[in-house]
């Protein structure tokens, strides 16, 4: 059998790491002097070990809530005898100064600090330590790290104060004392988001050999510094920087560059227009261009052939068939080609191998690739739109749509619109259609990047998109990996009193599916977490309004789950006035039998434990349960709910019962009619995970009406279901115990008769296993 889509197993090295991570104490560490984490004495790590720990740490940091971050985690790497780092990546406020200065004795060749806000000019100087060695340098979005924290000086002891780490950095206090002199091995230089105070020419000047350099969001106040690499220069961004002639003329003199990216966010604020003559120049100068991108751009008309012209033929990338006139000159298909957010993406002959744009599914996941990480205003934009395509269209290249929008949610799990735009699109690429292409693993992924946004965002359409989405997956398998926090999550948006209606109605459904056809230590655990005070508090506030919808149904069809054979959950509910609730309802609701049928289920379930029966064995609730023996609502349902409580209850023998009225034996009787007006070949909305419940009442003799009831729910579900409850009556003994209502001179004949066509059904089914009955398909409701 083929592998489905992403279903490609961890690697050894990616398994090892991530335990050890999670159990550093077990395996690479011991607890020191006052609790700091270090490292053991026989370790040596290589840089390939030390690298992947401190990569998949970040990781786990920013994905999995599960994941304890260690506070002195990168002590562990401040000795380079012991351990060795060459390439680390950081991203967000998680990073500290303190981290660097912990590292800074390391010979780094890469550092990539992305987004680190609380990083201060403390970190320029970790950052000078690693002079010697470093070739790659990343500081896109770490503008505080050039400023001082409450005006202290750059140098700085290790022995800081630790208030001082929680001190922002003072945005009016920049760090004036810092440049790049003796960083002789940089090559490639990411300063996006370098704040504009600073002159990238000063700061940049003592750097001789790049060959690659990111000024995103940079205010130049002057171009001609560029020309210092003319002949080495093969990469540079120069996204939503203010273009101008000069800067264009600037660029042109790099006539080494490979990679040119001059694109801006959007058209609307664009002031520079490109026009044919730039184009042409750029594609003329720049001959080995092999990746370009123009995005964002105003594009003047006279780029592109008559569409006539360009109607011939099929789509091709040969650029003497390029649709934009400048592109005809190009020796070769580019690479890369940049066009979101112009009109040119949407011309027949573009001469690029990978072209971003909106004009089909290729271009938007191609820009998904390109601007997650640097820029998510872009992906943001980018995710809408494949939204529309999964939604609307058909989506054809699922699995890398999937691992993009993924990758995104992680990326920027703090960024409100990538999670609004990627949970909204998730929801459409793993419904019904898609949902045979997508391997568990896969599946999976899309669970924690659902649930990462839950935790971090309480805003309404993110909850209502994430809680959309799990509606797609089978509940609870699919979601059991991540039980605890899920059913968490989902209480925690039923905390409000007042919260959104469609929200509710989602999540309280969501909640009803987790705890049907589950283990009872998983209802047990689920219960202690708040579930049935959550539910009887929303239950409680529709009564307020008079309102009896699916928030209130699928409220007490949750109970009537986490109730089944769990009889702390059941002594919960008593304790929070379930009770008074079951009969506010019933008054206010008396023809609402979808209601009935669920409150009398869970009351059947509270009436199975002994020892809370005595709290139903009031006149008031007697007289209540007596009463619905006479429902014909939901078919025979609420009456065989109601016979079933009292069943238990009549169990107990005449001695616990202590009242006049009603009278036991007048109960008794009402049963008896109600079970002989009953059709035995009624299909049921109910499910049956153990007979245990009812098997109990079979020999005694203490009730044979509570034995009648029992053998008649046998009955009834071998005759109407028997590939079903044939096999579970067999293998719970209960032929055993329908033997012995035959022999019991108290059995009423036809509880006797009854009896043995339960037994018969089950011999038939042993004989012919292949037995089927069209009542098989039905759509079973749930046994609290």
């Amino acid at each position: 059998m083929a592998a489905k889509a992403g279903d490609n197993p961890d690697s050894l090295m990616s398994l090892a790491t991530v335990f050890c991570l999670r159990n550093l104490k077990k395996t690479m560490c011991y607890q020191g002097f006052r609790n700091k984490l270090c490292l053991r004495s026989d370790i040596f790590l290589p840089s390939e070990i030390c690298d992947k720990l401190v990569n998949t740490y970040m990781e786990l940091v920013h994905t999995d809530s599960n994941f304890e971050p260690e506070e002195s985690f990168f002590q562990l790497f401040s000795d380079p005898r012991s351990t060795r780092l060459t390439r680390v990546q950081l991203r967000e406020d998680f990073v500290r100064d303190r981290d660097l200065e912990a590292i800074k004795k390391q010979d780094l060749i890469e550092l990539h600090l992305t987004y680190c806000n609380n990083l201060s000019s403390r970190s320029l100087k970790a950052l000078s330590c690693f002079r010697d060695t470093l070739v790659s340098l990343c500081l896109f979005g770490c503008s505080n790290i050039f400023y001082k924290k409450c005006g202290a000086p750059l140098a700085c002891n290790e022995d800081t104060d630790e208030d001082e780490e929680e001190t922002p950095a003072s945005r009016h206090a920049l760090e004036t004392d810092f440049n790049f002199q003796g960083f002789n091995r940089l090559r490639l230089l990411n300063l996006g988001g370098m704040p504009k105070e600073l002159d990238p020419e000063t700061l940049l000047k003592p750097l001789k050999s790049l060959t690659s350099l990111d000024l995103s969001n940079v205010q130049l106040l002057g171009t001609s510094f560029l020309t210092q690499w003319r002949d080495r220069l093969a990469s540079l961004v120069l996204y939503n920087v203010d273009l101008s002639e000069e800067l264009i003329s600037t660029v042109l003199e790099l006539v080494n560059l490979r990679h040119l990216d001059i694109s801006q966010e959007s058209r609307r604020i664009s002031k520079f227009k490109m026009t044919k003559k730039i184009l042409t120049a750029i594609v003329q100068r720049l001959v080995h261009l092999v990746s370009l991108d123009i995005s964002g751009h105003i594009m003047l008309d006279n780029c592109t052939v008559p569409h006539f012209e360009e109607a011939m033929g099929r789509p091709s990338i040969e650029p003497c068939k390029s649709s934009i006139y400048p592109f005809q000159e190009l020796k070769r298909p580019l690479q890369f080609l940049g066009l979101y957010d112009t009109t040119l993406c949407n011309v027949t002959h573009i001469p690029a191998y990978k072209v971003t744009g909106s004009k089909n599914e290729d271009q938007v996941l191609n820009a998904i690739e390109a601007y997650t990480e640097f820029r998510p205003e872009l992906a943001h934009r980018a995710i809408n739109q494949l939204f529309d395509i999964a939604r609307i269209q058909h989506c054809s290249q699922l699995l890398r749509a999937l691992q993009l929008v993924i990758a995104a949610l992680k990326c920027h799990k703090y960024d409100k619109s990538i999670q609004v735009t990627g949970s909204a699109a998730l929801f459409y690429l793993t419904n019904t259609e898609y949902r045979s292409d997508q391997s568990v693993r896969l599946r999976r992924e899309v669970i924690q990047v659902v649930l990462n946004g839950m935790e971090h965002y309480q805003e309404v359409t993110v909850q209502r998109n994430c809680c959309l989405t799990l509606c797609n997956f089978s509940i609870p398998e699919e979601l059991e990996f991540q039980y605890s926090r899920v059913n968490q999550l989902l209480l925690k948006i039923l905390e409000p009193a007042r919260q959104d209606e469609s929200i509710q109605r989602i999540a309280v459904h969501l909640c009803n599916a987790l705890v049907c056809q589950v283990d009872n230590h998983h209802k047990e655990a689920v219960g202690k977490m708040g579930f049935v005070r959550t539910m009887l508090n929303l239950i409680q506030k529709k009564l307020q309004d008079r309102m009896c919808d699916q928030v209130m149904e699928f409220s007490w069809s949750a109970l009537w789950n986490i109730t089944d054979e769990t009889p702390d959950n059941c002594q919960m509910f008593l304790n929070c006035r379930g009770m008074s609730l079951f009969l506010e309802c019933l008054q206010e609701f008396p023809d609402k039998q979808e209601l009935h049928r669920n409150m009398l289920g869970l009351l059947g379930n509270v009436a199975e434990v002994k020892a809370l029966r005595p709290q139903l064995l009031t006149p008031q609730f007697i007289t209540v349960f007596s009463s619905l023996l006479d429902s014909k609502a939901d078919g025979i349902e609420v009456s065989y709910n109601a016979c079933g409580v009292l069943s238990h209850i009549m169990f107990d023998g005449p001695e616990v019962w202590k009242m006049e009225e009603p009278r036991r034996d007048m109960v008794m009787e009402k049963m008896w009619e109600a079970i002989q007006s009953w059709d035995v070949s009624s299909r049921r909305n109910i499910n049956y995970r153990s007979f245990e419940p009812i098997l109990r009442l079979l020999p005694q003799s203490i009730s044979p009406v509570s034995q009648h009831w029992a053998t008649w729910a046998l009955y009834n579900l071998v005759s109407v279901y028997p590939s079903k409850y044939c096999p579970l009556l067999i293998k719970e003994g209960g032929m055993i115990l329908l033997e012995k209502v035959l022999e019991l001179e108290s059995s009423h004949p036809d509880t006797k008769d009854m009896a043995r066509k339960v037994m018969e059904h089950c011999e038939n089914f042993k004989e012919d296993p292949m037995e089927t009955n069209p009542g098989q398909d039905a759509n079973f409701g749930q046994r609290g």
